[in-house]
């Protein structure tokens, strides 16, 4: 029942092209409103800057076991931040690609999607293309302004920078830039190459952020439940319970996401997508469910009028129907809603005491590296006020 899992997973789980949705303004539909207090929420930035050479594969399936987990821990300060996770995948000049930019999002099913098409492959030279990574993510990742926001990058890997390359910006020079930005660097070394342990201590340094070793394949523990395939076809319903609308354009946009989680329900494993259901059904996880623009939520909170939507930007399947039929519908699925949520709570409820009861049993829980680098990201979001007081999720 027990795997060895690269702890670093659980926060590196964003590969992908990741949408963000802006509010659609223009025709006679309104606009949602923002969530409640948003702006005035606390934010959690997190990009991952991981090597995806071929020596990676092991702690690149990790990852993909370990993307909701990820972000229910992160999710679990007090008060409730935002959650957004960005990514730079990275390999080296004469590789299939140098780096792969994926911007901050709280949407992580497109990010998921795309994380389970990804391949470790290329490499086995020795140094690889880190300076531009860690350049790219400090310089194409759309960081925010607020200098309240825990920002905080997670460089990943398992060989040195090539500090032979002319034309690179040098990570010390990219390192002044991330401080001055109020980005934390933190270094996850795979394997123990005595010069990557060198470089990758260095980047910690500099960077006010904390260095970490970890076996080629991993050392965190991941335990399946026999909660796992209920709670994953639990989340499937509740994804059914989705109706989105606006314009065309905004609808085309959408069907992007809805791909996604078409795609991740199909493929992804039954413990992956368990932990997405107790996601998604908690207070962070409402942004990656519902997104923007989803007419049961915006109805049914009072945030939209289903007399103001214009009819053309209704879903397809309403479209048809008659007024009363419309609000009996919203109403009907609502209500499904609630009780999908409230199933799915009350199994994650028993997922994670039988989780919990394992962990014990193991007495391995405080020595791992997921709970290393939980009590790290604690410590450093203390200092944006942020408090995290219960154990990482799993």
């Amino acid at each position: 029942m027990k795997t060895k899992l690269l702890a670093f997973s659980l926060f590196a789980a964003t590969i992908g092209a990741v949408l963000a949705y802006p509010h659609h303004r223009g025709g006679t539909d309104p606009t949602p409103a923002a969530p409640v207090a948003s702006a005035n929420k606390p934010k959690v930035e997190a990009v991952f800057v991981l090597d995806t050479t071929g020596s990676m594969s092991g702690l690149i399936q990790a990852a993909k076991e370990n993307i909701w987990s990820i972000a229910r821990s992160m999710a679990s300060a007090k008060p409730t931040p935002e959650i957004k996770i960005g990514l730079v995948a990275f390999r080296d000049r004469g590789d299939q690609y140098v780096t792969q930019v994926v911007n901050l999002s709280s949407d992580l099913d497109t990010t998921y999607a795309t994380l389970m098409d990804f391949r470790a492959e290329g490499g086995g030279d020795g140094p690889e293309s880190v300076n531009q990574a860690l350049h790219d993510a400090v310089h194409k990742i759309g960081w925010s302004q607020d200098p309240n926001a825990y920002k905080v990058i997670f460089l990943v890997g398992d060989a040195p920078p090539h500090m032979d390359y002319q034309d690179d910006v040098k990570y010390p020079e990219t390192l002044k830039t991330a401080a001055a930005k109020g980005i934390i660097v933190n270094t996850i070394q795979a394997g123990a190459d005595s010069t990557t342990q060198e470089q990758w201590r260095h980047i910690a340094s500099l960077s006010q952020g904390q260095y970490f070793q970890v076996g080629q394949s991993g050392d965190a523990l991941a335990v399946a439940t026999p909660y796992d395939e209920k709670l994953a076809g639990l989340s499937k319903e509740l994804d059914d319970t989705r109706l989105f609308y606006g314009d065309e354009a905004k609808r085309r946009e959408l069907a992007v996401k809805q791909a996604a989680t078409g795609k991740l329900n199909a493929e992804a494993s039954a413990a992956s997508r368990a932990k997405r259901a107790i996601f998604n059904v908690s207070a962070p996880g409402e942004k990656n469910f519902a997104g923007e623009n989803e007419l049961v939520e915006d109805v049914a909170s009072g945030r939209v009028k289903l007399d103001a939507v214009a009819p053309a930007s209704l879903p397809e399947p309403v479209q048809a129907l008659s007024k009363d039929e419309q609000e009996r519908l919203i109403k009907e699925t609502a209500k499904k809603r609630a009780e999908l949520r409230d199933q799915i709570q009350t199994l994650g409820a028993q997922r994670r005491d039988y989780i919990t009861g394992k962990l014990k049993e193991s007495k391995t829980e405080t020595s791992s590296l997921d709970y290393q680098i939980f009590n790290t990201v604690k410590a450093q979001a203390a200092k944006k006020g942020l408090r995290y007081e219960a154990a990482p999720s799993y």
